[in-house]
């Protein structure tokens, strides 16, 4: 942990560049940082960057070589890590959903009647929340953890549902599949390692508080 300067997570893609605007908009100096340049660190006067894969946000700030960082809600809820979630940014919107062929969809209606399904399998890459999720609705299902393409595994007989994250839901669509179940909505979040919240509160905290301010505009 930097004892003087402000060490700040940002993740690649949108919502690192989402978050930069932010900052800049504050009054954090950003010069020269770009979320999706090759250097992994940005030494400015009073602050310093680390850029990293969305996932190893959390892990960073939990173990304290980052004081804050910004991350999806959908990572905080699967990575379960011991962070301070201060403030949501409501950017990078999106939500957990549970999907199934449409043919299925069809023949079963609305609502879905997952307490069918009852040890079924299900695919998807947020073992996590999907455990939870089943688990509240009292439901044991068998889970297959995958890295990618998870709406493949609901048409060629791998599942007989997903968890996935959905943003406009066109992949879904395109591949057959059609939502059944919301399970929560997930937006960008500002965390803060605890110890760092103690140590530089009246840094992180008026940071937090202009931001607010920003978004309320």
């Amino acid at each position: 942990m930097d004892k003087e300067k402000l060490v700040i997570a940002l993740p690649k893609g949108r919502l690192g560049e989402k978050a930069l605007d932010i900052f800049s908009k504050v009054g954090l100096d950003t010069k020269g940082v770009e979320v999706e340049s090759r250097m992994l660190q940005f030494e400015l006067e009073d602050v310093r960057y680390i850029i990293c894969k969305p996932t190893d946000v959390p892990i960073f700030v939990e173990h304290g070589v980052a004081d804050i960082g910004i991350v999806g809600k959908d990572t905080i809820e699967e990575e379960a890590r011991d962070v301070f979630e201060l403030l949501d940014l409501g950017f990078g919107k999106c939500h957990f959903s549970v999907a199934v062929p449409r043919e299925l969809s069809e023949e079963l209606g609305t609502p879905f009647p997952l307490h069918l399904f009852n040890h079924k399998r299900v695919a998807t890459k947020f073992i996590n929340v999907a455990e939870s999720f089943f688990s509240s609705e009292g439901l044991q299902m068998e889970l297959i953890k995958l890295h990618g393409n998870v709406e493949l595994a609901a048409t060629i007989g791998l599942a007989d549902m997903i968890v996935d994250i959905v943003s406009t839901g066109t992949t879904l669509r395109e591949n057959g599949l059609v939502e059944v179940k919301e399970i929560f909505e997930a937006t960008a979040r500002l965390i803060a390692n605890r110890v760092s919240y103690r140590v530089k509160n009246q840094d992180i905290f008026a940071l937090s508080q202009k931001i607010k301010e920003i978004l309320e505009v």
